[in-house]
């Protein structure tokens, strides 16, 4: 994932509107229900349960913050009554941004990478919806996708949003999954839980990118814990 292009917001504005708007606790946000399989220091490698998602392209954008913040207000105004029962939807966490080449891995940061055809944006949405019963976004540029489950490597951190940490802790994450000689499926995704007023230590940041396999050292603990009865 190129990295040259990216400008990290210096706070959500409207992440932070939509919380106060629909009177949500940060802390309390549904998110995608996953199983850790296996945790290296900082690492997790994580198999997400299928969900869906709301999403929407932003077309032909180079720019990080402008094509969050235009996809945000789109799903936004998604899930507080812009489709065709005007319901109100309960906001999750974390709002995802990845490139367009990339289906969405998962909804419960804010993740984000980019390419040149644009970037989706995605809104997971909450477990008692199914395709059937999602409301219908009267946006032609929002739509429901059902995701499927999948695993991910996954590096937790705190701090602010900038590019420097986000290539730092990339780099580290890449190099996790080369020392397990494990590849990576497609892009890495930056994944933000807290809105704005957040105070950076305590903010909860992940990259994350979906792999082919976890670790061997899985299958070794099984072969252990095989030996011991």
């Amino acid at each position: 994932m190129s990295t040259q292009n990216i400008k990290f917001p210096a706070g959500r504005a409207l992440m932070l509107a939509a919380l106060l708007i629909t009177g949500e606790n940060a802390m309390s946000l549904e998110e995608p229900n996953y199983t850790v399989i296996y945790n290296d220091g900082n690492i997790e490698y994580r198999q997400y349960e299928p969900y869906l998602v709301s999403e929407t392209l932003i077309e032909n954008s180079a720019d990080y913050d402008d094509a969050g913040n235009e996809g945000f207000r789109r799903l936004f105004q998604y899930i507080t009554g812009d489709n065709e029962g005007q319901s109100k939807i309960a906001m999750t966490v974390p709002v995802a941004q990845t490139p367009n080449s990339e289906k969405i891995a998962m909804t419960a940061p804010v993740q984000q990478g980019e390419s040149g055809e644009g970037w989706r944006v995605a809104f997971m949405l909450p477990k008692e919806y199914t395709l059937q019963t999602a409301p219908v976004p009267t946006d032609e540029r929002v739509q429901i996708q059902a995701m499927p489950g999948r695993l991910m490597a996954v590096l937790r951190y705190s701090g602010r949003w900038t590019e420097s940490n986000f290539t730092k802790k990339q780099a580290a994450l890449q190099d996790a999954i080369d020392g397990e000689s494990i590849d990576r499926i497609g892009e890495f995704q930056i994944a933000l839980y807290n809105p704005p007023y957040t105070l950076p230590f305590l903010r909860r940041n992940e990259v994350m990118v979906e792999i082919n396999r976890a670790p061997d050292a899985i299958n070794q603990i099984s072969d252990k814990q095989l030996a011991a009865f």
